[in-house]
């Protein structure tokens, strides 16, 4: 068995000594929630997303914007009344010189306040335990609302609506990286395991369209990829400027799809190797095939994270192996003393540091270093990847022959937009460091 000590981070305040709890005083546990009363976003289903360019526009329609006004205010309502650990705004953010702009965030304070904790890491799918922490024994005035599928077809919030069945919420990460970091919590009364279903996936793509604001990206963390909560959760956050890995060069990868109308794509050029997923005729089409792709990677006991972003019409998925290396002591001693755990967002360029002594050096080079630590190598990726391709036509063997690469350079258009979008709160600009 190979195991890790790291500081899980404080996702909630009930967190800490919370094992052998039964109520949370109004918890969101069988005891609490249900015939409670609890805010309420439904939204209506789609059946295509946006495209980028129509996302940003379409930002600006007042059924898409009532979930980022109403995620906003609950969330600063929340900070006004003293429910996070520390206040994200004053931590020190710099974007680093250089061709992808890699974004170092000084917390120092973010792993300190609780000793380390052994993880196992050499099983992906890990059988839900309720002696753990897990979001049932979260308060629900950490809660900012339910997030559900509207049965009439409309868009609306309600300030108090009865829960009867196993709700979706949405609920602050009291340890933020960014401003507006929530977690997704699906059918938060299951106690569904830290594993991807098809459902899921498609309820987070469906958040991330319903806010319709390319600032607003979700982000996933398998075990063994540095999830230390085993109960089935995604985060997201604001960030107004693109993530390093929205400005990577990909080339269309040859698969077999005889519908769905997704594109398959390879990072290039970057320190992690990963894949791309894009488009889809229906938001189903693009959740199935990230979904069997997922649940392949589950299967085969490969840890990765993943990036949902452009508004739930890109999909960045990463395999990794960093936590093994660390178990097997293969793990590079520079980088260990950092102690960065390298997760989705970190993997996506948003660089969570905890000495200042790291963030002073950080640079292009440095942080590339880092990352690099995280990836396959090109032998494994490739074997990985052929099994992910396998899975994402259902089964069916890559039949179409390998033509020269298309090579997709940087959309300059949708980064542009996001450089240029006023609707996501932010306190740092692009190319300038936010001194507190």
């Amino acid at each position: 068995m190979l195991t890790i000590k790291r500081c899980p981070t404080i996702l909630s305040n009930y967190q800490e000594g919370s094992e052998g709890l039964g109520c949370g005083r109004n918890c969101l546990g069988q005891c609490c929630v249900p015939g409670s009363k609890l805010p309420l976003y439904t939204f209506k289903r789609r059946l295509t997303i946006a495209g980028e360019k129509d996302a940003v526009k379409d930002a600006y329609v007042e059924d898409i914007t009532l979930l980022d006004a109403v995620l906003v205010g609950q969330w600063e309502e929340r900070m006004q009344r003293g429910l996070f650990r520390y206040d994200v705004t004053t931590c020190e953010t710099k974007v680093i010189p250089g061709k992808y702009g890699f974004i170092a965030q000084l917390n120092e304070g973010r792993h300190l306040k609780k000793r380390p904790t052994e993880f196992r890491v050499d099983k992906v799918l890990q059988g839900f335990d309720p002696s753990k922490f897990n979001f049932t024994k979260v308060g629900q005035e950490e809660v900012l609302f339910r997030f559900e599928e509207s049965e009439e077809n409309k868009v609306q919030y309600l300030e108090k609506a009865p829960v009867f069945d196993s709700p979706n919420v949405i609920a602050i990460n009291v340890s933020p990286i960014e401003y507006g970091h929530v977690l997704l919590v699906p059918r938060v009364l299951d106690c569904l395991p830290q594993r991807i279903d098809h459902d899921s996936l498609l309820l987070a793509l469906h958040l991330a369209a319903e806010a319709g604001n390319p600032s607003f990206r979700l982000g996933y963390n398998s075990l063994g990829a540095f999830a230390t909560i085993n109960h089935l959760h995604f985060q997201a956050y604001y960030l107004n400027i693109p993530f390093p890995i929205e400005k990577a060069p990909t080339k269309r990868v040859p698969w077999k799809s005889e519908k769905g109308g997704v594109n398959i794509l390879e990072l290039l050029d970057y320190p992690v190797r990963g894949l791309v997923f894009e488009g889809g005729n229906t938001v189903e089409d693009l959740s199935n095939v990230v979904g069997n792709a997922c649940i392949c990677l589950q299967d085969n006991n490969i840890p990765y994270n993943f990036l949902i972003a452009n508004c739930g019409k890109k999909v960045f998925l990463f395999p990794q192996c960093y936590a093994e290396k660390q178990a097997l002591g293969e793990a590079d001693q520079e980088i260990l003393d950092t102690q960065v755990n390298p997760a989705v967002w970190e993997i996506s360029g948003h660089i969570v540091l905890k000495r200042k002594r790291d963030f002073d050096r950080a640079s292009e080079d440095y942080a590339w270093k880092l990352l690099a630590e995280v990836s396959l190598s090109e032998e494994r990726f490739k074997e990985v990847k052929d099994y992910i391709l396998e899975a994402a036509t259902s089964g069916e063997v890559q039949t179409e022959e390998v033509k020269e690469a298309d090579v997709v350079e940087d959309e300059v258009a949708v980064y542009e937009s996001l450089k240029n979008n006023h609707n996501a709160p932010m306190h740092m600009n692009e190319g300038c460091p936010l001194l507190p």
